[in-house]
Protein backbone atom coordinates (compact mmCIF):
# COMPACT_ATOMS: atom_id res chain seq x y z
CA UNK A 1 0.00 0.00 0.00
CA UNK A 2 1.70 3.41 -1.23
CA UNK A 3 2.00 5.48 1.66
CA UNK A 4 -0.29 8.65 2.40
CA UNK A 5 -0.34 10.69 0.10
CA UNK A 6 1.80 9.39 -2.17
CA UNK A 7 -0.69 8.68 -5.39
CA UNK A 8 -1.52 12.49 -5.40
CA UNK A 9 1.63 13.47 -5.22
CA UNK A 10 2.21 10.64 -8.60
CA UNK A 11 -1.13 12.45 -10.26
CA UNK A 12 0.50 15.87 -9.51
CA UNK A 13 3.87 15.14 -10.99
CA UNK A 14 2.25 12.82 -14.19
CA UNK A 15 -0.33 16.14 -14.55
CA UNK A 16 2.98 18.48 -14.53
CA UNK A 17 4.63 15.79 -16.98
CA UNK A 18 2.00 15.96 -19.53
CA UNK A 19 1.13 19.96 -19.37
CA UNK A 20 1.27 21.91 -22.46
CA UNK A 21 2.72 24.74 -23.08
CA UNK A 22 1.84 28.34 -23.55
CA UNK A 23 2.36 30.49 -26.84
CA UNK A 24 3.19 33.76 -26.61
CA UNK A 25 3.47 35.12 -30.17
CA UNK A 26 4.51 38.45 -30.95
CA UNK A 27 3.35 38.84 -34.76
CA UNK A 28 4.44 42.37 -35.49
CA UNK A 29 3.10 44.75 -38.62
CA UNK A 30 5.82 46.09 -40.41
CA UNK A 31 8.79 45.09 -38.25
CA UNK A 32 12.02 45.77 -41.03
CA UNK A 33 14.72 43.10 -39.49
CA UNK A 34 17.79 45.11 -40.24
CA UNK A 35 16.43 48.14 -38.04
CA UNK A 36 16.69 45.61 -34.79
CA UNK A 37 20.03 45.83 -32.39
CA UNK A 38 19.86 42.07 -32.13
CA UNK A 39 20.41 41.74 -36.05
CA UNK A 40 23.56 44.04 -36.05
CA UNK A 41 21.54 47.72 -35.93
CA UNK A 42 23.92 50.24 -34.76
CA UNK A 43 21.12 51.58 -32.60
CA UNK A 44 19.77 50.04 -29.84
CA UNK A 45 16.40 49.99 -30.94
CA UNK A 46 15.46 46.52 -29.19
CA UNK A 47 17.08 46.00 -25.57
CA UNK A 48 14.50 43.73 -24.59
CA UNK A 49 13.77 41.25 -27.29
CA UNK A 50 18.01 41.43 -28.12
CA UNK A 51 17.70 39.81 -24.54
CA UNK A 52 15.22 36.90 -25.26
CA UNK A 53 17.14 36.48 -28.52
CA UNK A 54 19.79 35.90 -26.48
CA UNK A 55 18.11 33.08 -24.52
CA UNK A 56 16.56 31.61 -27.33
CA UNK A 57 16.67 30.61 -31.11
CA UNK A 58 17.26 33.27 -33.42
CA UNK A 59 17.19 32.72 -37.11
CA UNK A 60 18.96 35.07 -39.48
CA UNK A 61 17.57 34.11 -42.86
CA UNK A 62 13.50 34.37 -42.08
CA UNK A 63 11.91 35.36 -44.86
CA UNK A 64 7.55 36.92 -45.58
CA UNK A 65 7.40 35.55 -49.24
CA UNK A 66 4.07 36.75 -50.06
CA UNK A 67 3.93 40.67 -49.46
CA UNK A 68 1.61 42.06 -48.24
CA UNK A 69 -0.51 41.78 -44.90
CA UNK A 70 -3.57 39.66 -45.65
CA UNK A 71 -1.21 36.90 -47.53
CA UNK A 72 1.32 36.65 -44.79
CA UNK A 73 -0.56 36.24 -41.64
CA UNK A 74 -2.73 33.86 -43.79
CA UNK A 75 0.32 31.39 -44.49
CA UNK A 76 1.38 32.40 -40.74
CA UNK A 77 -1.43 30.92 -39.39
CA UNK A 78 -2.52 27.80 -41.76
CA UNK A 79 1.35 26.80 -42.59
CA UNK A 80 0.18 27.06 -46.48
CA UNK A 81 1.93 28.26 -49.45
CA UNK A 82 0.01 31.55 -51.62
CA UNK A 83 -1.13 28.79 -54.18
CA UNK A 84 -2.72 26.74 -51.46
CA UNK A 85 -4.30 29.76 -49.79
CA UNK A 86 -5.32 32.00 -52.55
CA UNK A 87 -4.69 34.79 -50.82
CA UNK A 88 -2.10 37.07 -52.71
CA UNK A 89 -3.35 40.53 -51.84
CA UNK A 90 -3.82 42.75 -49.24
CA UNK A 91 -8.00 42.35 -50.19
CA UNK A 92 -8.27 39.28 -51.45
CA UNK A 93 -10.95 38.23 -53.41
CA UNK A 94 -12.48 35.77 -51.13
CA UNK A 95 -12.29 34.44 -47.86
CA UNK A 96 -9.69 31.53 -46.12
CA UNK A 97 -10.08 28.09 -47.22
CA UNK A 98 -12.74 26.92 -44.39
CA UNK A 99 -11.46 23.49 -44.86
CA UNK A 100 -7.93 24.25 -43.75
CA UNK A 101 -7.54 24.38 -40.23
CA UNK A 102 -5.56 27.58 -38.51
CA UNK A 103 -3.40 27.48 -35.69
CA UNK A 104 -5.65 28.42 -33.25
CA UNK A 105 -8.35 25.52 -34.64
CA UNK A 106 -5.78 23.46 -34.15
CA UNK A 107 -4.62 24.13 -30.71
CA UNK A 108 -7.92 23.79 -29.28
CA UNK A 109 -8.39 20.53 -30.50
CA UNK A 110 -5.32 19.87 -27.42
CA UNK A 111 -7.89 22.01 -25.06
CA UNK A 112 -6.48 25.35 -25.74
CA UNK A 113 -8.07 28.68 -25.17
CA UNK A 114 -7.11 31.49 -27.53
CA UNK A 115 -7.05 35.11 -28.25
CA UNK A 116 -6.26 37.53 -30.97
CA UNK A 117 -5.22 41.03 -30.36
CA UNK A 118 -5.27 43.30 -33.56
CA UNK A 119 -7.12 41.20 -35.64
CA UNK A 120 -10.84 40.63 -36.78
CA UNK A 121 -12.69 37.48 -37.08
CA UNK A 122 -11.42 37.35 -40.68
CA UNK A 123 -8.40 35.43 -39.51
CA UNK A 124 -10.80 32.50 -38.04
CA UNK A 125 -10.33 30.14 -35.27
CA UNK A 126 -9.30 32.40 -32.36
CA UNK A 127 -11.85 32.17 -29.13
CA UNK A 128 -11.93 35.69 -29.10
CA UNK A 129 -10.77 39.03 -30.74
CA UNK A 130 -9.75 41.94 -28.89
CA UNK A 131 -9.23 45.27 -30.74
CA UNK A 132 -7.26 48.40 -29.77
CA UNK A 133 -6.05 52.02 -31.23
CA UNK A 134 -3.21 50.65 -33.38
CA UNK A 135 -3.29 53.62 -35.94
CA UNK A 136 -2.58 56.73 -35.47
CA UNK A 137 -3.98 60.62 -36.60
CA UNK A 138 -2.80 63.67 -38.37
CA UNK A 139 0.41 65.39 -37.19
CA UNK A 140 -1.45 67.18 -34.89
CA UNK A 141 -3.00 64.44 -33.02
CA UNK A 142 0.29 62.34 -32.34
CA UNK A 143 1.56 60.43 -30.58
CA UNK A 144 -0.09 57.51 -30.87
CA UNK A 145 1.31 54.55 -28.40
CA UNK A 146 0.13 51.64 -30.05
CA UNK A 147 1.84 49.36 -28.13
CA UNK A 148 0.34 50.63 -25.02
CA UNK A 149 -2.58 50.36 -26.33
CA UNK A 150 -2.23 47.12 -27.12
CA UNK A 151 -0.79 46.45 -23.19
CA UNK A 152 -3.93 47.79 -21.74
CA UNK A 153 -5.97 45.32 -24.21
CA UNK A 154 -3.73 42.66 -23.58
CA UNK A 155 -2.89 42.32 -20.12
CA UNK A 156 -6.58 41.60 -18.91
CA UNK A 157 -6.78 38.85 -21.33
CA UNK A 158 -3.73 36.99 -20.31
CA UNK A 159 -4.86 36.83 -16.81
CA UNK A 160 -8.15 35.85 -17.80
CA UNK A 161 -6.03 33.40 -19.70
CA UNK A 162 -3.88 32.33 -17.18
CA UNK A 163 -7.06 32.02 -14.25
CA UNK A 164 -8.68 29.14 -16.43
CA UNK A 165 -5.73 26.64 -16.03
CA UNK A 166 -5.64 25.55 -19.30
CA UNK A 167 -2.91 25.78 -21.91
CA UNK A 168 -3.50 28.87 -24.45
CA UNK A 169 -2.33 31.14 -27.23
CA UNK A 170 -2.15 34.87 -27.49
CA UNK A 171 -1.53 36.17 -30.67
CA UNK A 172 -0.94 39.67 -30.89
CA UNK A 173 -0.41 42.36 -33.95
CA UNK A 174 1.80 45.10 -33.29
CA UNK A 175 1.41 47.89 -35.00
CA UNK A 176 4.23 50.39 -33.71
CA UNK A 177 6.31 50.40 -37.14
CA UNK A 178 3.26 50.52 -39.68
CA UNK A 179 2.79 53.66 -40.37
CA UNK A 180 2.10 56.65 -39.31
CA UNK A 181 5.34 56.34 -36.82
CA UNK A 182 4.06 58.00 -33.84
CA UNK A 183 6.03 57.30 -30.69
CA UNK A 184 5.37 58.95 -27.91
CA UNK A 185 8.34 60.60 -25.66
CA UNK A 186 10.96 60.27 -24.82
CA UNK A 187 11.19 57.66 -28.01
CA UNK A 188 9.82 60.42 -30.39
CA UNK A 189 13.38 62.04 -29.56
CA UNK A 190 15.69 59.03 -28.87
CA UNK A 191 17.03 59.16 -32.13
CA UNK A 192 16.93 62.81 -33.35
CA UNK A 193 16.79 65.98 -31.88
CA UNK A 194 17.12 68.56 -34.69
CA UNK A 195 14.54 70.65 -36.59
CA UNK A 196 13.52 68.30 -39.17
CA UNK A 197 12.35 71.49 -41.11
CA UNK A 198 15.21 74.14 -40.95
CA UNK A 199 16.04 74.88 -44.30
CA UNK A 200 19.62 74.74 -43.30
CA UNK A 201 19.38 71.00 -44.31
CA UNK A 202 19.11 69.23 -47.30
CA UNK A 203 15.80 68.62 -48.75
CA UNK A 204 16.06 65.04 -48.75
CA UNK A 205 11.83 64.57 -49.06
CA UNK A 206 11.18 66.73 -51.99
CA UNK A 207 11.17 63.09 -54.23
CA UNK A 208 8.61 61.91 -51.36
CA UNK A 209 6.61 64.87 -51.52
CA UNK A 210 6.46 64.90 -55.23
CA UNK A 211 5.10 60.99 -55.61
CA UNK A 212 1.75 61.61 -55.95
CA UNK A 213 0.06 58.07 -54.96
CA UNK A 214 1.62 58.75 -51.38
CA UNK A 215 1.79 62.51 -51.43
CA UNK A 216 -1.58 63.15 -49.35
CA UNK A 217 -1.09 60.26 -46.94
CA UNK A 218 2.84 61.61 -46.01
CA UNK A 219 1.82 64.91 -45.83
CA UNK A 220 -0.54 64.03 -43.22
CA UNK A 221 1.27 62.86 -40.66
CA UNK A 222 4.75 64.51 -41.02
CA UNK A 223 5.48 67.99 -39.36
CA UNK A 224 4.49 70.71 -42.29
CA UNK A 225 7.84 72.05 -44.22
CA UNK A 226 9.74 68.35 -43.41
CA UNK A 227 12.82 68.74 -45.13
CA UNK A 228 14.64 65.95 -43.11
CA UNK A 229 14.15 61.96 -44.39
CA UNK A 230 16.27 60.99 -41.17
CA UNK A 231 14.06 62.12 -39.40
CA UNK A 232 11.34 59.82 -40.83
CA UNK A 233 13.45 56.54 -40.06
CA UNK A 234 14.66 58.54 -36.37
CA UNK A 235 10.94 58.13 -35.96
CA UNK A 236 10.38 54.59 -37.06
CA UNK A 237 13.24 53.49 -35.05
CA UNK A 238 11.97 55.53 -31.73
CA UNK A 239 9.00 53.26 -32.56
CA UNK A 240 10.23 50.15 -32.48
CA UNK A 241 12.24 51.44 -28.96
CA UNK A 242 8.63 51.98 -27.64
CA UNK A 243 6.89 49.08 -28.64
CA UNK A 244 10.49 46.87 -27.87
CA UNK A 245 9.50 48.59 -23.98
CA UNK A 246 5.96 47.73 -24.00
CA UNK A 247 6.66 44.04 -25.45
CA UNK A 248 8.99 43.95 -22.03
CA UNK A 249 5.97 44.73 -20.12
CA UNK A 250 3.81 41.37 -21.22
CA UNK A 251 7.09 39.54 -20.57
CA UNK A 252 7.33 40.75 -17.43
CA UNK A 253 3.64 39.53 -16.66
CA UNK A 254 4.45 36.17 -17.63
CA UNK A 255 7.36 35.75 -15.45
CA UNK A 256 5.29 37.17 -12.43
CA UNK A 257 3.11 34.54 -13.25
CA UNK A 258 5.27 31.86 -12.61
CA UNK A 259 4.69 30.73 -16.19
CA UNK A 260 7.74 31.70 -18.08
CA UNK A 261 8.73 27.84 -17.73
CA UNK A 262 5.52 26.79 -19.15
CA UNK A 263 5.75 29.60 -21.73
CA UNK A 264 6.97 29.30 -25.43
CA UNK A 265 7.53 33.15 -26.77
CA UNK A 266 7.50 33.64 -30.61
CA UNK A 267 8.61 36.87 -32.39
CA UNK A 268 8.30 37.93 -35.87
CA UNK A 269 6.61 40.24 -38.68
CA UNK A 270 4.09 40.01 -41.41
CA UNK A 271 7.00 41.32 -43.62
CA UNK A 272 8.74 44.42 -43.41
CA UNK A 273 9.33 47.89 -44.02
CA UNK A 274 10.70 50.26 -46.86
CA UNK A 275 11.83 53.69 -45.65
CA UNK A 276 14.10 55.97 -47.66
CA UNK A 277 14.67 52.48 -49.76
CA UNK A 278 13.76 51.98 -53.88
CA UNK A 279 11.75 55.10 -54.11
CA UNK A 280 8.68 52.92 -51.97
CA UNK A 281 8.61 55.76 -49.42
CA UNK A 282 7.78 54.68 -45.84
CA UNK A 283 5.54 51.68 -47.08
CA UNK A 284 5.78 48.00 -47.51
CA UNK A 285 5.52 47.11 -51.13
CA UNK A 286 8.27 45.82 -53.74
CA UNK A 287 10.37 42.69 -53.45
CA UNK A 288 13.29 44.14 -52.46
CA UNK A 289 14.83 43.03 -49.24
CA UNK A 290 13.34 45.38 -46.88
CA UNK A 291 9.98 44.40 -47.06
CA UNK A 292 10.83 40.05 -47.65
CA UNK A 293 13.20 39.64 -44.51
CA UNK A 294 11.84 39.82 -41.24
CA UNK A 295 12.95 38.34 -37.39
CA UNK A 296 12.32 34.89 -36.18
CA UNK A 297 12.72 34.50 -32.30
CA UNK A 298 11.88 30.94 -30.36
CA UNK A 299 12.75 30.73 -26.99
CA UNK A 300 11.05 28.09 -24.19
CA UNK A 301 13.30 28.49 -21.24
CA UNK A 302 15.34 25.04 -20.95
CA UNK A 303 13.65 23.81 -24.60
CA UNK A 304 15.03 26.04 -26.67
CA UNK A 305 18.90 26.41 -26.98
CA UNK A 306 20.01 29.53 -25.46
CA UNK A 307 21.83 32.20 -27.83
CA UNK A 308 22.37 29.63 -30.80
CA UNK A 309 21.64 31.68 -34.14
CA UNK A 310 20.75 29.48 -37.52
CA UNK A 311 21.11 30.13 -40.95
CA UNK A 312 18.30 28.35 -42.15
CA UNK A 313 16.04 29.79 -44.82
CA UNK A 314 12.78 29.70 -42.93
CA UNK A 315 9.28 30.92 -44.63
CA UNK A 316 6.03 31.53 -42.77
CA UNK A 317 4.48 28.74 -43.56
CA UNK A 318 7.11 26.96 -40.91
CA UNK A 319 5.81 28.44 -37.98
CA UNK A 320 3.16 25.61 -37.27
CA UNK A 321 4.99 22.74 -38.19
CA UNK A 322 7.58 23.97 -35.99
CA UNK A 323 5.28 24.80 -33.15
CA UNK A 324 3.67 21.71 -33.19
CA UNK A 325 6.83 19.76 -33.23
CA UNK A 326 8.54 21.85 -30.54
CA UNK A 327 5.43 21.54 -27.92
CA UNK A 328 5.13 17.74 -28.75
CA UNK A 329 1.00 18.78 -30.70
CA UNK A 330 1.75 17.39 -34.17
CA UNK A 331 -0.61 14.42 -33.30
CA UNK A 332 -3.50 16.91 -33.11
CA UNK A 333 -2.75 18.06 -36.46
CA UNK A 334 -3.27 14.51 -37.82
CA UNK A 335 -5.01 15.02 -41.68
CA UNK A 336 -3.95 18.77 -41.68
CA UNK A 337 -1.69 19.50 -45.28
CA UNK A 338 1.44 22.07 -44.47
CA UNK A 339 3.40 23.63 -47.10
CA UNK A 340 6.03 24.55 -44.23
CA UNK A 341 8.59 22.18 -42.47
CA UNK A 342 9.32 21.72 -39.06
CA UNK A 343 12.72 24.65 -37.45
CA UNK A 344 13.26 22.50 -34.81
CA UNK A 345 16.13 20.43 -36.67
CA UNK A 346 17.52 23.60 -37.10
CA UNK A 347 17.85 24.45 -33.41
CA UNK A 348 21.21 22.24 -33.68
CA UNK A 349 22.29 21.59 -37.10
CA UNK A 350 22.57 25.72 -37.65
CA UNK A 351 24.33 25.26 -40.97
CA UNK A 352 21.69 23.48 -42.43
CA UNK A 353 18.11 24.27 -44.43
CA UNK A 354 15.02 22.73 -45.27
CA UNK A 355 15.08 25.25 -48.54
CA UNK A 356 17.35 27.84 -50.56
CA UNK A 357 15.00 29.07 -52.82
CA UNK A 358 11.71 29.99 -52.79
CA UNK A 359 8.54 32.11 -54.60
CA UNK A 360 8.16 35.29 -53.88
CA UNK A 361 4.85 37.73 -54.86
CA UNK A 362 3.86 41.19 -54.14
CA UNK A 363 -0.10 42.72 -54.88
CA UNK A 364 -0.40 45.83 -52.85
CA UNK A 365 0.35 48.53 -55.12
CA UNK A 366 2.64 46.42 -57.80
CA UNK A 367 1.76 43.17 -58.76
CA UNK A 368 4.93 41.26 -59.56
CA UNK A 369 6.20 37.64 -58.80
CA UNK A 370 9.30 36.07 -59.22
CA UNK A 371 11.91 34.07 -57.40
CA UNK A 372 15.09 33.78 -54.75
CA UNK A 373 17.85 31.91 -54.53
CA UNK A 374 21.03 32.99 -52.05
CA UNK A 375 22.45 34.48 -55.37
CA UNK A 376 20.14 35.50 -57.44
CA UNK A 377 16.41 37.42 -56.98
CA UNK A 378 14.16 37.72 -60.23
CA UNK A 379 10.60 39.28 -60.73
CA UNK A 380 8.59 40.07 -63.71
CA UNK A 381 5.89 42.74 -63.52
CA UNK A 382 2.12 41.02 -64.55
CA UNK A 383 1.13 44.66 -65.18
CA UNK A 384 3.07 48.46 -65.16
CA UNK A 385 3.15 50.07 -61.86
CA UNK A 386 3.08 53.31 -60.89
CA UNK A 387 6.69 53.81 -59.92
CA UNK A 388 7.74 53.07 -63.57
CA UNK A 389 9.65 50.67 -62.13
CA UNK A 390 11.26 47.98 -65.17
CA UNK A 391 8.81 45.21 -66.11
CA UNK A 392 11.90 42.99 -65.29
CA UNK A 393 14.45 42.87 -62.03
CA UNK A 394 17.31 40.69 -61.53
CA UNK A 395 19.65 41.16 -58.67
CA UNK A 396 23.14 39.83 -57.62
CA UNK A 397 22.00 39.77 -54.19
CA UNK A 398 25.81 38.33 -52.31
CA UNK A 399 27.89 41.33 -54.84
CA UNK A 400 24.74 43.72 -54.48
CA UNK A 401 23.07 43.12 -51.25
CA UNK A 402 20.81 46.74 -51.48
CA UNK A 403 19.92 45.85 -54.35
CA UNK A 404 20.92 49.00 -56.77
CA UNK A 405 22.45 47.21 -59.90
CA UNK A 406 19.64 45.86 -62.06
CA UNK A 407 21.48 42.95 -64.08
CA UNK A 408 18.04 41.71 -66.02
CA UNK A 409 19.88 43.20 -69.11
CA UNK A 410 23.51 41.94 -68.99
CA UNK A 411 22.12 38.22 -67.44
CA UNK A 412 19.61 37.17 -69.78
CA UNK A 413 20.66 33.80 -69.27
CA UNK A 414 20.44 34.18 -65.50
CA UNK A 415 16.53 35.42 -66.31
CA UNK A 416 15.58 32.90 -68.45
CA UNK A 417 16.84 30.26 -65.70
CA UNK A 418 15.10 32.21 -63.23
CA UNK A 419 11.67 32.04 -64.65
CA UNK A 420 11.72 28.74 -65.76
CA UNK A 421 12.66 27.29 -62.36
CA UNK A 422 9.45 29.94 -61.04
CA UNK A 423 6.74 28.75 -63.57
CA UNK A 424 8.26 24.82 -62.65
CA UNK A 425 7.41 25.94 -59.13
CA UNK A 426 4.12 27.09 -59.78
CA UNK A 427 2.41 24.69 -62.55
CA UNK A 428 4.02 21.82 -60.16
CA UNK A 429 1.72 23.84 -56.77
CA UNK A 430 -1.16 24.68 -59.16
CA UNK A 431 -1.57 20.94 -59.98
CA UNK A 432 -0.87 19.49 -56.15
CA UNK A 433 -3.70 21.93 -55.16
CA UNK A 434 -5.75 21.53 -57.87
CA UNK A 435 -6.31 25.58 -57.94
CA UNK A 436 -4.76 28.10 -60.36
CA UNK A 437 -2.47 30.86 -59.16
CA UNK A 438 -4.06 33.81 -57.50
CA UNK A 439 -2.19 36.51 -58.59
CA UNK A 440 -3.13 36.62 -62.22
CA UNK A 441 -6.85 37.01 -61.05
CA UNK A 442 -6.11 40.65 -59.59
CA UNK A 443 -5.97 44.09 -61.20
CA UNK A 444 -3.83 46.95 -60.03
CA UNK A 445 -3.38 49.95 -62.30
CA UNK A 446 -1.77 53.18 -62.28
CA UNK A 447 -4.45 55.13 -60.64
CA UNK A 448 -4.54 53.66 -56.93
CA UNK A 449 -3.89 56.66 -54.40
CA UNK A 450 -3.23 55.86 -50.76
CA UNK A 451 -5.50 58.73 -49.68
CA UNK A 452 -6.20 60.03 -45.99
CA UNK A 453 -5.58 58.29 -42.86
CA UNK A 454 -8.50 57.52 -42.80
CA UNK A 455 -8.62 55.40 -46.17
CA UNK A 456 -5.19 53.63 -45.43
CA UNK A 457 -6.70 52.33 -42.10
CA UNK A 458 -9.40 51.28 -43.75
CA UNK A 459 -7.26 49.25 -46.79
CA UNK A 460 -5.57 47.78 -43.93
CA UNK A 461 -7.89 46.59 -41.74
CA UNK A 462 -8.29 42.51 -41.90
Amino acid sequence: MAPRGQNGAREKENTMAKRLPNILLFAIDSIRRDHMSCYGYPRLTTPHMDRIAAKGMLFENAFSPYIPTTPAYVSNLTGRDVIATQQVALSPLGPMDKEQPTLPEILKKAGYNSVCVGHGDWYRGFDKYVGYASWGGSWEERPSPKAGALNDAALPELERLNRSRKPWLMYLRHMDPHSPYYPPPPFDSMFYSKDPCSRKLPDTMKAVRAFKPFADYISSWLPPGIRDAEFVIAQYDGALAYMDACIQRLVTRVEELGIAEDTVIVITGDHGETLYDHGCWFDHHGLYEPTLVVPLIYYWPGKTPAGVRSKAYTLHEDMIPTLLDLCGLKKFAKGAKFDGTSLVPYFKDTEGTPRSEFYITECTWMRKHGWRTPVWKFWEALEPDFHHKPPVELYNIVEDPEEQVNLADKEPQVVETLRNRMNAWIKKRCRQTKKGNPILLHSIGLDRRIGSIETAQKLQKR
